[in-house]
């Protein structure tokens, strides 16, 4: 069966607008009492946000059964030996509910992102492969570590995961290169392709090397009334990335309208194999939001 989750706002505009960080767990609470499987959190040092680890921790101690993830995080922002500890600890302490979705960045905005912490943009794809693959080392006790980009004669002990190996690891990206790297290094897939028959194509590719979990990022807002549903939908665009919705909606999955017509969108997706989908709620007004939730739980009875 089809997988539904919730992505959580955690970025400064939300914050801005009224949001607390303990409303944002009491949403990972609620996505979890309606019946939603699970609960994500972005990654960006370019927003202002809530730390992801952090909040997802506060999530684990507040929920006892859907699975927390990232969508995505960014590692390379991050120290990798620390962050393997504070996932390894995540995944202690939520019995191993975590799903970790992680990214290169993106060329054009994350370039500053990588000026802030010191880590060169060159090269950022390998440097993401060899920090999964240290990551997966660290987990399985292993003591030391050679990649392409990162190297370490030792490496610290730390206590056993709460599933062999640690938490499953996706690769969300979408280009010829990520397809290969999915099959080859990667647990799943957490793409945002606006149109299915590439999705469809794209995932025939990964799952001719091994089978992969094959999720979906995409953004909704069940409106309906057409024109104000894009209204609302140009108004987030224009917010959260100071692009016009029918750019944005060249390269991503992006869709308005009633219960019935968002379902449809989403099966386009899931007919082709989407096995979890991640559901934005496209408005950083906690007032939509907090209307919008129990639309998504109709949105999941009906997908089911």
């Amino acid at each position: 069966m089809t997988k539904f989750g919730l992505v959580v706002p955690t970025y400064q505009p939300i914050l801005d607008a009224g949001r607390t960080v303990p409303e944002l767990v009491a949403t990972a609470v609620e996505a979890e009492r309606i019946g939603l499987d699970s609960v994500w959190v972005g990654d960006t040092l370019a927003r202002a946000p809530i730390d992801a680890l952090m909040i997802l921790s506060a999530f684990a101690a507040r929920t006892e059964r859907v699975t927390l993830g990232t969508s995505a995080l960014l590692p390379a922002l991050r120290n990798p030996i620390q962050t393997a500890n504070q996932l390894l600890s995540l995944d202690l302490l939520s019995e191993g509910r975590v799903t970790l979705a992680v990214g290169a960045g993106f060329a054009g905005r994350s370039e500053p992102e990588f000026d802030f912490v010191g880590v060169p943009w060159a090269r950022r794809r390998a440097r993401l492969d060899d920090i999964v693959a240290l990551w997966r080392a660290i987990w399985s006790g292993s003591s030391s570590f050679h990649g392409e980009v990162l190297n370490y004669d030792s490496l610290p002990s730390f206590p056993a995961p709460a599933r062999p190996g640690g938490p499953p690891i996706w690769l969300a990206a979408f280009t010829p290169g990520a397809l290969e790297r999915v099959g080859r290094l990667y647990d799943g897939w957490l793409p945002y392709p606006p149109n299915p028959d590439d999705y469809a194509e794209g995932l025939g590719k990964i799952q001719a090397t091994r089978p992969v979990t094959p999720a979906l990022f995409a953004t909704v807002l069940i409106e309906d009334d057409p024109a104000l549903g894009r209204a609302k939908l140009e108004e987030y665009t224009q917010r959260n990335y100071g692009m016009p919705a029918d750019f944005v909606q060249r390269i991503q999955m992006q869709v308005t309208g009633s219960v019935s017509e968002v379902a449809a969108q989403v099966r386009e997706y899931t007919s082709r194999g989407a096995e979890h989908v991640l559901l934005r709620i496209a408005s950083t007004d906690p007032a939509v939001f907090d209307v919008q939730l129990p639309r998504l739980a109709e949105l999941v009875a009906l997908l089911r």
